[in-house]
């Protein structure tokens, strides 16, 4: 296993939470092979297949990241935003954690288009150049920009489009995986027992909704993407030895 997974246990994986998937009547037959059992009418997913698939994930992003490659994280549910701007921060990734915008990738220009508005108002708050403008008229651009800010902070740095992304609940944002899959972005991506789980290429069965089972799972993505940096920066000093010697 990967140095992100080695170190999780079955046992934390249950006291997260991460087994507890929908009531029955609720299920995609396509996670079937990720069902463990079924009790008091709540399916219980197989955490051997959470390790196992997470695992992969982890190796995917670790080997992305490694190759130079970026990652945005998305997850803006109330459950699941704090840990995603917290654990895309701490990993120095792109995220959207808030609102998402619909065309953020694919209609990339004009998202940077909003991006540069935002800097230009925050420079102008900055410098407090406000010319002839009202008290009014500086409150509305004020507001204007807490709500870019409030929008955009996580991928005010994309200048391009990322390699990958990780949705940590693909059915409450369908329309940023459909934004990912329309352009062939390789996606990572916790699968509860009531989505299909072939939509994404890494799949991690696992409760989509529990606090602390997308707290345990988000924090093991951003450590593969801490890995993969680590591993990069490595090879960039080997190849410099390497010209000097």
């Amino acid at each position: 296993m990967g140095g992100c997974v080695e170190e999780i246990t079955i046992k934390q994986l249950v006291e997260a939470g991460v087994h507890f998937g929908h009531r029955k009547d609720k299920w995609n037959p396509k996670m079937r092979g990720f069902i463990f059992t079924e009790r008091r009418g709540i399916h219980v997913i197989d955490l051997k297949k959470t390790i196992e698939y997470l695992d992969k994930a982890c190796e995917a992003v670790t080997s992305n990241i490694r190759e130079g490659k970026t990652i945005i994280f998305v997850g803006t549910k109330k459950q699941a935003k704090d840990i995603i701007k917290e654990e895309a921060e701490r990993a120095g990734v792109f995220y959207v954690s808030e609102r998402w915008l619909g065309g953020t990738l694919t209609n990339f220009s004009t998202i940077r288009t909003a991006v540069n508005k935002m800097k230009e108002l925050e420079e102008k708050f900055e410098k407090q150049e406000f010319g002839d403008l009202t008290k009014k008229e500086i409150l509305t651009l004020e507001r204007e920009l807490e709500k870019l800010r409030k929008n955009l902070h996580g991928i005010r740095d994309m200048e391009s489009l990322p390699g990958m992304a990780y949705i940590c609940d693909i059915r409450r944002e369908k329309n940023a995986l459909r934004e990912v899959n329309k352009l062939g972005i390789p996606v990572v991506g916790i699968v509860d027992t009531n989505v299909d789980p072939t939509s994404v290429e890494y799949p991690i069965p696992a409760n989509d909704d529990a606090i602390r089972s997308i707290s345990i799972i988000t924090k093991t993505i951003a450590n593969a993407v801490l890995e993969g940096k680590q591993a990069r920066e490595e090879e960039k000093g080997e190849e410099k030895k390497e010209e000097k010697g």
